[in-house]
């Protein structure tokens, strides 16, 4: 774990596809000339020595400098800042690229320099604003779909609150104990370590101590394995016991993540990635090395692995700073100071008090806790990506338990464009190849397994998947529902952006549409032009209020609903504005439990075969279902 202040989180920008980029100003190096060579003075007639050069006046001097160009420095700014924002989200770092993208608005907003007196001002704000609503709209479409994963809170940031008092009769019992118990890292039984037994040993310490030693199982001959083969005590093990109590989705309160807590930046540094999919800090064998790995360069360089325990939470600039204030190497003396942070003072004794309780369990009365035992599973590299919903239905197996053993996956799908080792169920390899080869690669995030129940027909799988009979009969080569049969498994073609039914289908379309603002013009008004919200033209477009002033471009992502044709979707030219306000105005209705058609037309002042005229000649409602409402402008 790294001590870090913890982002203020907002709505996550959340996707992969990165659509533009930041041009970033290269200088020119300079370039490097030969060395002239000592040649013989050429015999020459004499000639008049040139008068000296006469200086230049301080007027001639401040003419000869550049002339500032404050335009240009302040694209400059923001470019940097933009670039920043553009490196933060593809490393999967959202809430920072916003904090970078927010920043280069800001300055060109808050600049003193009106946008419209430059055109080189209007092109950057345009550009940015392009790419940085691509991202986000991004984002919201993958985020839709594949929301993140939910974590599990840090152990030690309990610990870390934690005040236990030193039970005199349990630190007897210890110190009597800690004589016969072997480790290969060094044990002392100090106060603070006593303090950290007395809290494991009652109450809600007691619970995280045994569901730590529980799940360890699952991981301990990997972990031990891992850490003999990097040169490193295998008792580091207790590390992250203390640390996440061996849970691989484990996040703490300053955004350390994983079985081992490593921060983003220093994770990048031991080869873990981290992007809109995946994050290999949660990948347990992947993370369990970098651990090894980072704690033996900490021992090289401080010598101690008390040091370096402390080094591995603080980061090893804030133990070095400590040593050369106080010039003791040794990390009770910097204890006993107080120049340490108070979640490292606390550190090294969690860890030293969840050892020694683990090394002797009868002690401590913890011989009845039964390990989990490792789970074996089957290893397909994939160079596509696919959903485990279908994974999990070739591999008759719960999405849960997918996730459960591809930690690192931050969704319910494996990457794009990018290789991945699925784990599945033991015994699983061969029917999965066999299923997935079914469904076109492309198709594997959309399309869908179902295994027939009675009762099932192809009408009712049709509604229930947002499909059509035709497709699922055409998929699986049937004639009609008396080729249906219980407890066989259908392919079901899901239509690429079709949304489950019941979900709000209200989404947008990828391409922006470029506006030209027009006097008059306020965000409600373009806002009801293209029959969107007020707050989706503000965001797209960085505006803070209702007034459009200055603004000669507007940026709007067209509304599209799967269960209607949207006109507007086609094209990337608006509606002209006179056209708008002589036709049909057009809303959205999100149908409610019990609403019939003839209800919600007569709600709308409009009339059935109007209903359906816009919806494909729906027939049957569903709650949650959106329809597209037009009724005549007055």
């Amino acid at each position: 774990m790294r001590i870090a202040k913890p982002y203020l989180l907002t709505a996550p920008l959340i996707a992969l596809i990165l659509l533009g980029s930041a041009c970033q100003t290269a200088q020119r190096p300079t370039a490097l000339l030969p060395a002239k060579q000592a040649s013989a003075p050429a015999i020459t007639s004499a000639a008049p020595t040139p008068a000296a050069n006469p200086q230049p006046t301080p007027q001639a001097q401040i003419q000869a400098k550049p002339k500032p160009d404050p335009v240009a420095d302040l694209i400059a700014q923001v470019e940097k800042e933009y670039q920043a924002g553009q490196d933060n989200y593809k490393a999967g770092q959202t809430d920072a690229a916003k904090k970078n993208f927010d920043r280069a608005f800001d300055l060109l907003l808050g600049s003193s320099v009106d946008l419209r007196s430059d055109e080189r001002l209007q092109r950057e704000f345009d550009r940015i604003l392009d790419g940085v609503n691509q991202l986000e709209l991004e984002a919201s479409q993958e985020g839709e779909s594949y929301p993140e994963q939910k974590s599990e809170p840090a152990p030690i940031d309990e610990a870390n609150e934690a005040t236990p008092a030193v039970d005199a009769n349990i630190k007897a019992k210890a110190e009597a104990e800690i004589q016969g118990t072997h480790s290969d890292l060094p044990l002392m039984l100090t106060d603070p370590v006593a303090s950290y037994i007395n809290y494991f040993s009652t109450n809600h310490g007691r619970a995280i101590l045994e569901h730590a030693l529980t799940r360890g199982g699952r991981y301990r001959d990997m972990i031990q394995r891992v850490l003999k083969e990097e040169g490193v005590p295998q008792d580091l093990i207790y590390l992250a016991q203390a640390e996440s109590g061996f849970h691989p989705l484990a996040l703490s309160r300053a955004g350390a993540r994983g079985m081992w807590q490593f921060m983003g930046s220093r994770a990048k540094a031991y080869g873990l990635e981290r992007d809109f999919w995946v994050d290999e800090r949660q990948d347990p064998e992947r993370a369990t090395r970098a651990a090894a790995r980072h704690l033996k360069d900490l021992f090289n360089q401080f010598g101690d692995w008390y040091l370096a325990m402390a080094a591995y939470n603080s980061g090893p600039g804030t133990v070095q700073s400590a040593v050369k204030r106080t010039g003791y190497a040794d990390f009770w003396q910097l204890y006993k100071r107080n120049v340490l942070p108070k979640e490292t003072r606390n550190y090294v004794p969690i860890i030293l008090a969840v050892t020694i309780m683990a090394k002797n369990p009868a002690q401590y009365g913890l011989e009845n806790v039964v390990p989990d035992q490792p789970v074996p599973y089957d290893t397909v590299r994939i160079d596509y990506p696919v959903d485990l919903r279908l994974v999990a239905e070739c591999v008759d197996a719960s999405p849960a338990t997918l996730q459960d053993l591809n930690p690192s996956l931050l969704r319910l799908a494996t990457p794009r464009d990018q290789e991945f080792e699925l784990h599945l169920p033991s015994g699983t390899k061969d029917q999965y190849l066999n299923e997935i080869a079914a469904v076109p690669a492309e198709m594997r995030v959309w399309w869908r397994y179902h295994m027939v129940e009675p009762g099932d027909t192809l009408n009712s799988l049709a509604r229930k998947y947002g499909t059509t009979r035709q497709a699922i009969a055409q998929a699986n080569y049937l004639d009609g529902d008396a080729d249906l049969k219980a407890d066989s498994k259908l392919i079901i073609p899901v239509a690429p952006g079709k949304h489950p039914p019941g979900e709000d289908a209200v989404s947008y379309s990828r391409r922006l549409t470029r506006y030209k603002v027009r006097k008059g013009d306020t965000v409600q008004t373009v806002a009801d032009n293209f029959g969107v919200s007020e707050t989706m033209v503000r965001r797209w477009n960085h505006l803070k209020g209702d007034a459009l002033g200055g603004r000669r471009v507007l940026y709007v992502h067209l509304p599209v609903t799967p269960d209607a044709n949207s006109v507007r979707a086609s094209t990337s030219k608006p509606m002209p504005r006179k056209l708008l306000a002589s036709s049909a105005k057009t809303s959205r209705h999100k149908v409610q439990p019990g609403e019939t058609l003839f209800s919600i037309a007569r709600s709308h002042n409009t009339t059935v075969a109007a209903l359906k005229e816009k919806n494909r000649n729906i027939a049957v409602l569903r709650p949650g279902m959106i329809l597209v409402i037009a009724t005549p402008s007055r």
